[in-house]
C-alpha cells in the first residue's frame, strides 16, 4: 500500500466524501503529490488518513473521483466485479427490451464509465483521464463478463474536452454493424451505435414511454423534440394521430424507418425547431389530446439554471396553449441542475399564464437501470411529470 501515490484533500473535501459523494473538487485538493493523468491515487486527508482510492485527473475541476473506500489496485478484476454487480441488478429490474445501460457511472460506482448494451453488442463512454486510461482493462472485463460482438467507444461526448481527452468515435473490439435491431416494450427499434443521438437511442426514458402511454385515450398527440420517435412510437397504437417534431433530419429519418418497422402509419414528422414551430401551432389553432416535450437540457450548470428556467417555462407555455381542455402535458428535464422542484413551479408558472389548473398524474425519473446514488445527486438527472389538465 506504501507505493499508491498520495493526493491529499482538505477538511471540507474528506467530509464531502465521508457523507457519500464521490467527487473532490480543485479547490478542495491539498497536494497532489506526484499524481499523473489518469492515475489511480490514495486520497487521504489533512491528517493523513487514507479516505479510499479514486482516479486522480490533472484538468478537470473534477480532480478526484472516488473508486473504493479501501486502498486497493484499480485493476481489470476490480472493474469485471463492479460489472459483474451491475450486470446482476439489471437482471432484477430490466423488462421487456435487450438494450439498457449496464454501467451508469457513479450509479454503479464506476465514475467515469458508462456502458450501453443493444442486444450483443456495447457502446462505451470513458469520459475521464482515468477510465480512457484504463480502456484496456474495461473492454477485457465486458468481454468476460458478457462476450459481445463488438464494442464500441461513443467517446464523443463534451466532457471529455474538460478531460483533455479527444472527441472521437472507434471500435475497441470486434465489429459494429451500420444498424442494429433491437426490441423495446414491444417493438422493434433500429440503433446507430455509431453516429447515432447519445449512444444509440434513447435508453433512460424507456418506462417513461410506457407510463405515458398509459394517459393516451385515442385523439390527437404532439411529440416535441421526438429524436428518433421514442414517445410518438409509442403513443401511435393509442392515438387517432400523432405529430412528431424534431430539428435533426437524420433523427427522423431514423424515427421513419422505426414506425415503418412497426406498420405505424398515423405518425407524422416534421423537421423543425419545436420553439419556433409550436407557435405556427397556436396561431393556426391547431389543439392536441396529448402533447410530450422533451427538450435537451437547457442548463449546463448552475450559473445557467435560471435562463435555462425561462426556457423550460416558454416551452411549456406553448404546449399548454395547444392543449385541449382535459388533456394530458408530460413535461420533462434531462438537466441535473433543475431539480423537479423547480420543474415543478416553472410548469405551475406557465399553467397560470395561459389559464389552466394542472394536476399531477405522474412524477417519473429515469429507468431503473439508471440508478440513482442517493448521495449523489448528479446522478438524478432526467424528471418526467405527467399532468392532466381539468375543465374548471
Amino acid at each position: 500500500m506504501s507505493t499508491f501515490i498520495a493526493v491529499r484533500v482538505n477538511r471540507k473535501a474528506a467530509e464531502r466524501l465521508e457523507d457519500g459523494h464521490l467527487w473532490v473538487f480543485a479547490s478542495d485538493v491539498v497536494d497532489r503529490g506526484a499524481a499523473e493523468p489518469g492515475d489511480f491515487v490514495k486520497v487521504v486527508d489533512p491528517k493523513g488518513r487514507a479516505l479510499g482510492t479514486a482516479h486522480y485527473s490533472s484538468t478537470s475541476q473534477i480532480v478526484l473521483r472516488l473508486l473504493s473506500r479501501r486502498v486497493e489496485p484499480i485493476d481489470e478484476e476490480f472493474i469485471f466485479k463492479r460489472c459483474e454487480a451491475a450486470l446482476r441488478f439489471r437482471e432484477q429490474v430490466v423488462r421487456d427490451t435487450n438494450a439498457y445501460r449496464l454501467i451508469h457511472a457513479e450509479g454503479d460506482l464506476l465514475p467515469g464509465l458508462i456502458v450501453d448494451r443493444y442486444a450483443d453488442c456495447l457502446a462505451v463512454q470513458l469520459l475521464d483521464q482515468g477510465m480512457d486510461r484504463q480502456s484496456s482493462d474495461v473492454v477485457n472485463a465486458l468481454t468476460r463478463l458478457v462476450s459481445p460482438r463488438g464494442i464500441v467507444a461513443r467517446n464523443d461526448v463534451a466532457v471529455r474536452a474538460k478531460e483533455n481527452l479527444p472527441l472521437e468515435t472507434k471500435i475497441l473490439a470486434g465489429e459494429i454493424p451500420p444498424r442494429l435491431e433491437i426490441a423495446m416494450n414491444g417493438l422493434r427499434l433500429s440503433a446507430d451505435l455509431v453516429g447515432g443521438q447519445k449512444t444509440g437511442v434513447f435508453l433512460d426514458q424507456r418506462e417513461n414511454y410506457v407510463a405515458v402511454a398509459q394517459y393516451a385515450a385515442g385523439g390527437r398527440a404532439l411529440d416535441c423534440f421526438t429524436g428518433s420517435g421514442g414517445f410518438a412510437l409509442h403513443l401511435a397504437s393509442r392515438c387517432s394521430s400523432v405529430e412528431a417534431v424534431d430539428s435533426s433530419a437524420s433523427a427522423l429519418e431514423s424515427a421513419r424507418q422505426n414506425a415503418a418497422a412497426n406498420n405505424l402509419a398515423n405518425i407524422e414528422f416534421r423537421e423543425a425547431n419545436a420553439l419556433q414551430y409550436l407557435p405556427g401551432l397556436v396561431a393556426a389553432y391547431r389543439t392536441f389530446d396529448l402533447v410530450v416535450v422533451d427538450p435537451p437540457a437547457f442548463s449546463k450548470s448552475r450559473e445557467s439554471v435560471e435562463q435555462a428556467a425561462r426556457g423550460y417555462k416558454e416551452i411549456n407555455l406553448r404546449a399548454l396553449r395547444l392543449l385541449n381542455p382535459g388533456g394530458i402535458l408530460v413535461s420533462c428535464s434531462c438537466s441535473h441542475h433543475m431539480t423537479e422542484a423547480h420543474l415543478l413551479e416553472v410548469v405551475a408558472q406557465a399553467a397560470l399564464d395561459c389559464g389552466k389548473r394542472l394536476r399531477i398524474l405522474d412524477r417519473r425519473t429515469q429507468a431503473h437501470d439508471h440508478p440513482i446514488l442517493l448521495t449523489v445527486p448528479e446522478t438524478h438527472y432526467l424528471k418526467c411529470l405527467i399532468l392532466q389538465d381539468l375543465i374548471w
